[in-house]
């Protein structure tokens, strides 16, 4: 393996763009922006790796296009709703708890440049695996991408049709994915990095090891930091006892039958 340079690279190049971010929300007062400028730049950071990596054309090239089609998708989609929607609530309950200190809303956004580096440490690790043929691993890695990827995909559409109906105001979407978890873009973000896990398997037993930041990194992130728990804490403001139902029969991530 050579050296975590380009890793260093990727968090100067991530933090310069968190930056701006936090600058378009000083103007705009909407910082949902730096949900989807953290999405570009891992997508960024997957090509980046992929053309710096010492490893084989083939993990290289599924790593550049793999990275950067789920991040560009998951941009896209948030940088919809950040241009059409006003700001997201569990950033409106920051902005109260904080009394909209700018200088808390930049250490805030420049800690996301920092976890761009540490996310893309998979993609890194991969970049770098030498083999050059097709093996159950790399078919494996393809297929919990594309499975995660269209998961993913057709929950955020599910849940952006329910809310576009203006009849579902104050209520809670229960509809497709949804019935089955109460996250299930969450769910199918968190298998999406067991892909990287499976591309990385020639590179060495430690290696592979610490790909596993990814996925365990993301379901810590989005289990018990800033993803179910902020996000609910929000439902719970905006929907209240329907919400509460919600919870009380549906599972928090995995997708399971609704209990009575």
């Amino acid at each position: 393996m050579s050296g975590f340079t380009p890793i260093a690279i990727v968090w100067l190049a991530a933090s310069a763009v968190m930056v701006c971010g936090w600058l378009y929300q000083r103007k705009t007062r909407n910082a949902g922006i730096v949900d989807a400028l953290w999405s570009a730049c891992m997508a960024a950071s997957a090509v980046f790796y992929a053309l710096t990596g010492s490893g084989a054309a083939l993990p290289r090239t599924l790593v550049g296009a793999m990275g950067a089609i789920w991040g560009l998708r998951l941009a896209w989609h948030i940088w919809h709703r950040v241009l059409h929607e006003s700001e997201d609530g569990r950033y409106l309950a920051l902005r109260a708890r904080w009394n909209d200190n700018q200088g808390k809303f930049l250490a805030f956004f420049l800690a996301q440049g920092l976890f761009t580096a540490i996310f893309s440490l998979p993609f890194w690790i991969a970049a770098h695996n030498p083999v050059e043929e097709w093996t159950a691993w790399s078919i494996l890695a393809i297929s919990i991408w594309a499975i995660a990827l269209a998961g993913e995909s057709i929950a955020d559409r599910q849940l952006a049709a329910f809310r576009a109906d203006p009849a579902n105001k104050g209520k809670t979407c229960r509809r497709g994915l949804w019935r089955s978890s109460r996250h299930p873009n969450y769910f199918f973000e968190w298998v999406h990095w067991f892909a990287y896990v499976a591309l990385s398997v020639g590179t060495g037993t430690g290696w592979v090891i610490a790909s596993l930041t990814g996925p365990v990194l993301m379901l810590c992130m989005l289990y018990w930091v800033t993803g179910i728990p902020y996000t609910e804490k929000q439902a719970l403001r905006s929907r209240g006892d329907d919400y509460r139902e919600y919870q009380r029969t549906t599972s928090p991530l995995i997708p399971w039958f609704p209990r009575n």
